[in-house]
């Protein structure tokens, strides 16, 4: 190799190689090791592989059979490729060769995208330079190192440096290369109402394809997967981590070739994509995060929880705890008035509920869902007065006051629509498709972003409101922008995710203190790249507490628990019509940012003092819940879902546990708890026993027999 280029972490090694002819090959990314490992590379004449023009006669060097770090279309490689450039004439061939690298202090930003940050003493930055001298082309590599995190992220900026136009119709984010294939694919799958549920399969030849095409992250797959050795566990064995930190369309591919090698690709969904290049123009991808561990399932998702909770989330929140709220939405819908959210407030702050928030229906005419949003100003007439009347009193209560919004819909009946119909997402001539009686509106336009900002930020800050929860409830279709130049969906659909970002970092500059929560049809937009603006997202409309077990088990491979947005609601469940103990409905909304979805009048006066005991203890245990280590014990899917919170010097636990299904004269079940200190004991404080930390992570606590099904448990150990 004429370079070896060499990425490591405490416990991790990226290396990559340059060869005499420039090309730059993926020689090893595992557990960290100190030589060169080019002597992995095997070179045979492959039959049908082809061979660059500058290898001459030499047929044992193909980039179709060997590691690449960013391969590219027309380069001899028939595998999917990470680029495809086009140039004038629409001809489509890449040869892309090594020409620079260069070690930066600090971790590179991203101009108008969201991206992993640290301090300039927690990371470095590797930028490798390649170029195609036929296209005028350069692409540059963009590595970050966060060394304790044992994390490395990668972007590419791609620049024209030709005096013609290029066209990118495919520019991945991540490629992957592996000698290898004996591996299972984990990604995190669901549907509206269910999301993000884990499923496992193996790797088989050929092209495994998980996206969305939905201009947002979506419901039915999330921009996070896992390359787990096929005896991997949550406690041993080898996996790989990939999170994109994007809120769009993306693609995660994985491929298994005919020598049983695999190649990973990540990055924005190709089908979708058109991104011109005139002269002089660069275009920078999203960031996409690669971890590795030896060391089992939790593990690398302790890595992706320390991640996102101290390099991705931002502002004051991220640390602080958050308030206990209580939303009306399914105490009311849209059927309320100033006096009945009062009404809720007054209750709800003699509980010590600490925030109340407005949910659907505050603004325009909005009586149902088919009408008024875009009309962003206050329906004083059904609320009795002004917001600021309204927010005052409940400021008066000693409550954080929250709001609900959805800057980036419109409703055909609206004021806004009538006035400004091309700012909606509408093909000339074509009917649009309506998605629960709204259309999009093209926030690919940064007029469109502006005007509905001005209207929303002129609410927050006429009310002084504390919390606003933001929601996108279709996805995008008919994409045609009305803006001159900017008829390709494809680029339009990639603008449209710049100006959602746009608005949200207006608005945390605008109100830096406001704490802002994700929504899109509750789970559709759970990402890294919205969690970079709001510390936290509503993580499914299914409030139902067993249903929720699932989804935050699932979601928690990814993301950590102070990112979940999860409430306690009534029961019969107006989801699933189940009726589950008040304690299970608490025990799990806890394992997130807590808070309330219902009317407390509807409460005994034995539920009452039930949720001041669940608010009392909840804040008491928030830095353990919020701040600890969190493991998952059990999988839901069996009788019992059991996961627990250890703090990070050792010095307490809590251990929960869901009994799905009661059976007869059942074998007792011990949970095995995790990351307890082995030399020191613990009280578990609800039976005064002491117990030492090896015995209970390997003899395990055993589980009471439970009275009905849905009973929860829950211990907190402290050691002595």
């Amino acid at each position: 190799m004429k370079e070896i280029i060499n990425l490591h972490t405490r416990h991790t090694t990226c290396q990559m190689g340059v060869t005499e002819d420039g090309f730059l090959l993926q020689l090893y990314y595992g557990a960290r090791v100190r030589g060169k490992m080019d002597y992995l590379l095997t070179y045979h004449d492959r039959g049908f592989s082809g061979v660059p023009f500058c290898r001459g006669t030499d047929r044992t060097f193909s980039p179709d059979v060997l590691p690449q770090v960013y391969p590219c279309r027309g380069s001899g490689d028939f595998r999917t490729t990470a680029l495809s450039v086009e140039d004038e004439n629409g001809v489509s061939g890449c040869d892309l060769r090594y020409r620079a690298c260069r070690r930066l202090p600090g971790k590179y930003s991203l101009e108008g995208l969201p991206a992993v940050y640290a301090d300039p003493s927690e990371a470095e930055t590797v930028e490798i330079d390649l170029a195609d001298d036929r296209l005028g082309l350069r692409v540059t590599l963009r590595f970050g190192i966060l060394y304790d995190l044992d994390v490395i992220t990668r972007s590419v900026c791609l620049t024209n440096t030709s005096d013609r136009p290029l066209t990118l119709t495919r520019a991945a984010s991540l490629c992957l290369d592996l000698p290898e294939s004996d591996y299972d694919l984990i990604h995190l799958p669901g549907r509206y109402g269910f999301e993000r549920v884990p499923e496992r399969s193996p790797l088989t030849q050929g092209r495994i394809l998980y996206e969305s095409r939905r201009g947002h992250s979506g419901h039915a797959q999330n921009p996070f997967a896992i390359l787990a050795g096929r005896h991997t566990t949550e406690t041993a064995g080898c996996c790989y981590g990939l999170m994109f930190v994007y809120s769009g369309n993306f693609a995660i591919e994985a491929e298994k070739d005919p020598l049983a090698q695999t190649r990973l690709l990540m990055g924005i969904q190709p089908e979708a994509f058109a991104w011109t290049l005139m002269p002089g123009d660069a275009f920078e991808t999203p960031e996409a995060v690669t971890a590795m561990t030896g060391d089992g399932l939790g593990a690398l998702s302790h890595i992706f929880h320390d991640l996102v909770r101290g390099h991705i989330c931002r502002g004051p929140w991220r640390d602080m705890p958050r308030p206990v709220l209580i939303n009306n939405w399914e105490a009311t819908y849209f059927d309320f008035n100033g006096k009945k959210i009062l009404d809720i407030a007054r209750q709800a702050a003699d509980l010590g509920i600490e925030m109340m928030v407005l949910d659907d229906g505050w603004f325009g005419c909005r009586q149902s869902d088919m009408s008024s949003l875009g009309d962003w100003y206050v329906n004083e007439e059904k609320l009795g007065g002004s917001l600021k009347d309204l927010a005052d009193q409940v400021h008066g209560l000693g409550m954080k006051f929250g709001l609900w919004i959805e800057p980036e819909m419109i409703s055909e009946d609206s004021d806004l629509y009538r006035a400004h119909p091309d700012w909606a997402f509408k093909i000339p001539g074509k009917d649009p498709v309506r998605s629960r009686f709204q259309l999009a509106l093209d926030f690919s336009r940064e007029e469109i972003v502006d005007a509905v900002f001005e209207q929303i930020a002129a609410v927050i800050e006429g009310a002084g409101v504390d919390y606003v929860k933001i929601d996108a409830n279709r996805s995008l279709s008919d994409i045609y922008t009305a803006a001159e130049g900017r008829q390709n969906a494809g680029a339009v659909s990639h603008r449209y995710i710049l100006g959602v970002y746009r608005f949200l970092s207006k608005l945390l500059d605008r109100f830096p203190g406001l704490l802002m929560e994700g929504c899109c049809g509750g789970g559709g937009r759970f990402d890294a790249g919205m969690l970079y603006y709001t510390p936290q997202i509503w993580c499914s409309d299914n409030t139902d507490a067993v249903e929720r077990l699932f989804i935050q088990y699932g979601t928690s491979f990814a993301y950590p628990v102070s990112a979940v947005g999860a409430h306690v609601s009534i029961v019969p469940s107006h989801q699933t019509g189940r009726v589950t103990p008040f304690n299970t409905r608490a025990l799990t909304a806890m394992a997130g940012s807590f808070g309330y979805e219902l009317d407390p009048a509807c409460l005994s006066e034995e539920e009452k003092n039930e949720v001041r005991r669940q608010i009392t203890c909840f804040k008491t245990l928030w830095p353990l819940i919020h701040r600890g280590i969190y493991d998952r014990l059990t999988a839901p899917s069996g009788d019992v879902a059991a996961w627990s919170f250890v703090s990070r010097d050792q010095s307490e636990a809590l251990l929960c546990a869901v009994v799905r299904t009661v059976h007869f004269n059942v074998p007792v079940t011990l949970i095995h708890l995790r990351g307890l200190d082995p030399e020191a004991d613990y009280k578990v404080e609800e039976t005064g026993q002491l117990i030492g930390g090896d015995a209970l992570m390997q003899g395990g606590w055993p589980l009471p027999m439970a009275t009905e099904d849905y009973q929860a448990f829950s211990w907190h150990l402290v050691r002595v």
